[in-house]
């Protein structure tokens, strides 16, 4: 385990609007407020065509092969996600989503471009002091968080 300390700073509260890409809005956000990091939960509806990642194809395969879903119809969406920077100073958020339609519910990483279906209401936590960032490491090839 590795870690950080850090303390409270703003709180944002944001509404984001009808065919808006969740992880764009959210990172030019943080850009234009000048957010170091944070910790965020979303709720709404995710549009019809929504991609998320759902996995990898193999549990220890290298390099990690992703596993990918476009959902079909307005999904509920409820995700709690962080917020770093990486070495080049850009804002990247990991964000996963539960979301679901009648009695099915698919799980995974917004990357790949969640859409928003009229609304999704987003609570930003700024984290103050962190020296945290998201790094490149391989062999996964993820920017991984170092605290």
């Amino acid at each position: 385990m590795k870690y950080s300390v850090a303390t409270q700073g703003r709180v944002f509260v944001l509404r984001l609007e009808d065919g808006e890409i969740v992880h764009e809005v959210i990172e030019k956000f943080a850009t234009d407020q000048k957010i170091e990091a944070a910790s965020l939960i979303i709720l709404g509806g995710a549009d019809d065509g929504s991609k998320l990642v759902v996995g990898p194809k193999e549990d220890r395969g290298v390099p990690v092969e992703a596993m990918k879903t476009e959902l079909t119809n307005v999904h509920e969406v409820t995700g709690t996600g962080t917020l770093f920077r990486d070495e080049n100073g850009v804002p990247l958020l990991h964000m996963h989503l539960a979301c679901g339609r009648e009695n099915r519910t698919t799980t995974g990483c917004i990357r790949e471009g969640v859409k928003v279906w009229q609304v999704m209401e987003v609570v930003i936590h700024e984290l103050v002091g962190s020296s945290a960032k998201r790094v490149l490491e391989e062999p996964l090839g993820f920017k991984l968080l170092q605290p």
